[in-house]
C-alpha cells in the first residue's frame, strides 16, 4: 500500500513540495517510489539537513529531467505504524496526567524497537508495577473515547493555553504546530493518528528510573 502526492521536480534531487517525513523527533523517516511513467527513484532514507528535506536513495533507469511532474508514493504500512507509535507517545502524556503525575516531558523514542517516553522526575514513594497497571489501564481508557485529532499554528506566548508543557526550544520568531488531542495540546511537527482509537491497544512494558529521568517503555 502506498500514499501518493503529485509534485514537480526541479533539477537534481529538488522538488517544490514532498509528503516524505524526515526522521526527526523521535520518529523514523519514510520510504517509497518517486516516480515519473518509467523512472523511478528508490527513497530508502529521508533527512532533513540544513532546512531541506534530503531524499537519498538510488535511481532505476535513467534520472528525472527538470520540470517533470513526479509522483510521491510512501510505504503507508510503514507510515501508519510510526504514527501510531508517536502518537502512542503522547497518549503516555494523556494517561499521566489523568493519573495526576506532573512529571515534566522530555524526549521520546518512537520506533518500533523498544519505544518510550522521558520524563524527569522521582519513582521515589511509587509501586512501580500498580503504577504501570494503573497508567496502562488510563491510556486504554482514553483511546477508547475515541478522541479526535487536530491540528493548530500558534504563537509561542500563546501555546500555554493549550498545552501542558512548552519547551524552550520552540522558535518564538513564528507560529507554532500544536496537536490536539480532544483539549490535551502538544507541541509537535511529527505525524499523528486522526483518532486515537487507531492506536489499537497499548501495553506499558517497563517503567524504570534513569539517573535524573524516568523512563516509560511501551507497546502497541
Amino acid at each position: 500500500m502506498t500514499l501518493e502526492k503529485v509534485c514537480q521536480f526541479w533539477g537534481t534531487f529538488h522538488l517544490d513540495q514532498t509528503i516524505f517525513y524526515p526522521q526527526g523527533g523521535g520518529q523514523p523517516y519514510d520510504t517509497g517510489i518517486i516516480s515519473h511513467n518509467s523512472k523511478k527513484f528508490f527513497v530508502e532514507e529521508v533527512r532533513f539537513i540544513d532546512g531541506v528535506v534530503k531524499h537519498i536513495g538510488k535511481f532505476e533507469g535513467e534520472a528525472f529531467e527538470a520540470g517533470e511532474t513526479i509522483t510521491c508514493s510512501i510505504d503507508v504500512e510503514r507510515r501508519q505504524l510510526h504514527t501510531r507509535l508517536h502518537s502512542g507517545g503522547h497518549l503516555v502524556d494523556m494517561g499521566l496526567k489523568q493519573l495526576g503525575i506532573t512529571w515534566r516531558p522530555g524526549k521520546g523514542y518512537h520506533f518500533p524497537n523498544g519505544p518510550y517516553a522521558e520524563y524527569a522526575g522521582s519513582l521515589e514513594n511509587f509501586d512501580i508495577e500498580k503504577l504501570k497497571a494503573d497508567l496502562e489501564n488510563a491510556c486504554n481508557e482514553i483511546i477508547q473515547k475515541g478522541i479526535e485529532t487536530k491540528v493548530l499554528f500558534t504563537p509561542k506566548e500563546e501555546m500555554g493555553s493549550v498545552c501542558a508543557f512548552v519547551p524552550d526550544y520552540i522558535p518564538a520568531n513564528k507560529p507554532a504546530r500544536v496537536v490536539l488531542y480532544g483539549d490535551y495540546g502538544v507541541p509537535c511537527g511529527g505525524t499523528h493518528v486522526a483518532n486515537l482509537k487507531d492506536i489499537g491497544i497499548i501495553s506499558i512494558r517497563k517503567i524504570k528510573q534513569d539517573g535524573e529521568n524516568i523512563r516509560v517503555s511501551y507497546s502497541i
